[in-house]
């Protein structure tokens, strides 16, 4: 059966990364893999991935290249950089991209890459966390030719739950920034409700369970309220960094669309402040402590 699965790349085993690859591992998939810190790889290799030491080496056997990295500068390093993928690619391969960029700059990459190797671009942001990660239930927003994104259909069931294509290249990152929006609004807002049940006396370690079913109830609700009314902030699921990112793509989208975003350009804001005082890599369960400290 191994035999007749497609040859896999990917490039990028941080958080999301390891469990994304350990799913395509177990699923029989031929993985190879790059990573800028070769060490975290080691997981992998034990288990049947073989590593490369270059993105452009990626491309010599795969027919899907995968990657999931930090920003949009990352990308561009990766793909156009010194031993990048644009030095390996070539036509009928796919760059299948699960990371979280600017939709503009991805049209762009998208659009050079293939005039540059015919190797075809299909932006892939995903939803779910590392615990949908783990569990292959990650929700996956496309963009890229129709014909692209059933071509790796098969391979992203063993990833997600749902594949939904949302048009050309680009609109799944644009698709990807209104999740975040969402998210990042709404983790703020749980921040404040644990703050003020705490405030007024109330246990503020039964919100999520009082609040479970109603109108008021969210898979951001069931794990960041509980988690912030314990001040339980490890092991880290993500990055405050990460929300920032994409909150600020939001205000830039919306200010290139001539769209209003008030909220997550406030949210930006308050996000902006809380990383600053030392909270990049921690959580976001920890804005809990940006709106307690706030309240004195």
């Amino acid at each position: 059966m191994t035999a007749t699965l497609p040859a896999l790349a990917f490039a990028g085993i941080g958080l999301m990364g390891l469990p994304m690859t350990r799913r395509l591992l177990a699923a029989g998939y031929p993985l190879t893999l790059w990573n800028r810190t070769p060490d975290k790889c080691a997981p992998l290799l034990e288990l049947g991935a073989h590593r490369v030491q270059n993105p452009a080496e990626l491309c010599r056997d795969a027919s899907v290249v995968m990657l999931c990295l930090a920003n949009t500068e990352v990308v561009r390093e990766v793909v156009f950089g010194p031993g990048g993928i644009v030095e390996g690619a070539r036509a009928g391969q796919l760059l299948v991209d699960f990371s979280s960029l600017e939709p503009a700059a991805t049209r762009e990459m998208a659009a050079e890459l293939e005039a540059r190797t015919g190797m075809r671009w299909v932006d892939a942001p995903v939803s779910g966390g590392t615990p949908g990660a783990e569990a292959g239930t990650l929700a996956i927003m496309a963009g890229g030719r129709e014909e692209d994104v059933e071509r790796v259909r098969p391979v992203l069931a063993h990833l997600g739950q749902r594949l939904t294509r949302m048009g050309e290249v680009g609109a799944g990152q644009v698709t990807k920034v209104c999740n975040q929006m969402i998210v990042a609004c709404n983790a703020l807002v749980i921040a404040e409700v644990v703050a003020l049940a705490e405030r007024s006396g109330v246990d503020a370690s039964l919100i999520a369970q009082a609040l479970a079913g109603g109108f008021a109830d969210s898979k951001p609700l069931q794990i960041l309220a509980p988690q912030m009314a314990a001040s339980q902030f490890e092991p880290i699921k993500w990055h405050v960094r990460t929300l920032l990112k994409d909150l600020d793509t939001a205000v830039k989208l919306s200010r290139e669309q001539g769209s209003a975003t008030p909220m997550s350009g406030l949210a930006a804001q308050l996000m902006r402040l809380h990383g600053s005082q030392g909270n990049l890599e921690r959580d976001p369960a920890t804005l809990v402590e940006l709106l307690r400290e706030q309240c004195p």
